[in-house]
């Protein structure tokens, strides 16, 4: 059972604390409070756990502070659209507001090599009007011998850029604790000049122990992107993992699967999962057309794969497009081969707006002919 409070609930309130009170008090039942800061409002939502059939709906809607009860039996307690519960789980991190109604492109470097190629990338987003990119400081390789990413040694100069150009959210990948901690240190040092989504990459999506320790902190959001060998099902419980631990800002990526039935393809596009991420959870929907397609395969009509696929995802209602780019894709130590070049932002950026248009006026063409008479 979910208890939905009323909007910006003050948690020092007297009213509040009669409600905590009267749950403390119930025998068998566990509570566990998670709050989300929106742009405009903070919103509470208390979780009761445990044999919560022998509570009352219309009680528990008369307690202090609450302004509608969820029962739910669905397996995705937290993250999960429970069928009279339409709020999306919306959320602002340093000025970007996430939630299904967005949309926000993260171009930038699959691995941080240079210096000088990190502030060229976030210089061209700059001038493009964008706040946020991605940036790899570890990169978990199939090869031993391949590159893994500079660490935690390239944090300092790439969050000092980040902050130059205004660039509020870098998604970065974490394979061990041990980076949420270094990341933490190197924006203490440098005077948290930007903001950092940690990205649970597609090899870790069921690596437990991580989940719960990149769950447990709150501070920084997370990009849980899907496992690419491992059902829709099997995913969204990582996801569930993460808000378990307490920390439900969460982007949900799509990455494709790792299957031959994609080939000539990286992997299988699986796009067409976006609305349905949507229906099963409350979280936002990320798509990753450079990890799909793997190229820079281009198409008869001279559009680039990557930027088919992308639209295909905005145009079912993707929220985040997380995509390569390299200024010198031929000297670049990971991916190289799928990143497109500063002289395509623009292109790309342009086409995704036409994209998003074409969702937004299938949206509003739906809703009129479905309108109440």
């Amino acid at each position: 059972m979910i208890l939905i409070l009323e909007p910006n609930t003050d948690p020092d309130s007297d009213a509040y604390r009669q409600l905590m009170n009267f749950l403390e008090q119930l025998p068998n039942i566990q509570t566990r409070t998670h709050r989300v800061v929106g742009a405009e409002q903070t919103l509470t939502e208390i979780y009761l756990i445990g044999n919560t059939s022998v509570l009352a709906v219309d009680e528990m809607s008369t307690l202090p502070t609450v302004e509608r009860v969820v029962r739910i039996s669905e397996e995705y307690r937290i993250i999960g659209r429970h069928h009279d519960n339409e709020r999306s789980l919306e959320f602002t991190y340093k000025g970007v507001t996430f939630s299904q109604h967005e949309l926000h492109v993260f171009a930038g470097l699959c691995a941080v090599d240079t210096p000088k190629h990190v502030e060229m990338m976030m210089q061209a987003l700059q001038e493009h009007g964008q706040v946020c990119t991605r940036m790899g400081a570890y990169k978990p390789r199939t090869s031993p011998y391949a590159f893994q990413g500079h660490g935690k040694s390239c944090l300092p100069y790439v969050f000092e850029l980040a902050g130059k150009y205004g660039i509020r959210v870098i998604a970065m990948e974490v394979t061990h604790e041990n980076h949420v901690r270094e990341i933490h240190e190197a924006l203490d040092q440098t005077g948290h000049p930007t903001g950092v989504m940690l990205q649970i990459g597609t090899r870790n999506t069921q690596n437990f122990e991580l989940l719960k320790a990149v769950g447990r902190q709150s501070e920084m959001p997370v990009l849980l992107k899907r496992g690419f060998g491992i059902t829709l099902e099997e995913s969204l419980n990582a996801a569930e993992y993460l808000a378990s631990e307490g920390n439900s800002r969460i982007v949900f990526g799509l990455r494709g699967m790792k299957t031959n039935m994609g080939d000539p393809h990286r992997n299988f596009v699986d796009f067409a999962h976006v609305p349905v991420v949507k229906r099963l959870s409350r979280l936002p929907v990320c798509i990753d057309p450079s990890h799909s397609v793997g190229s820079r395969d281009r198409a008869p009509d001279r559009l680039l794969d990557a930027m088919h696929v992308t639209a295909q995802g905005v145009i079912a209602g993707a929220n985040m497009v997380l995509v390569d780019f390299h200024p010198v894709p031929e000297k670049a130590l990971v991916d190289g081969p799928q990143a497109l070049r500063l002289d395509e932002l623009a292109l790309f950026l342009q086409d995704v707006q036409i994209a998003r248009e074409a969702y937004l006026n299938r949206v509003a063409l739906m809703r009129e002919h479905t309108a109440e008479p």
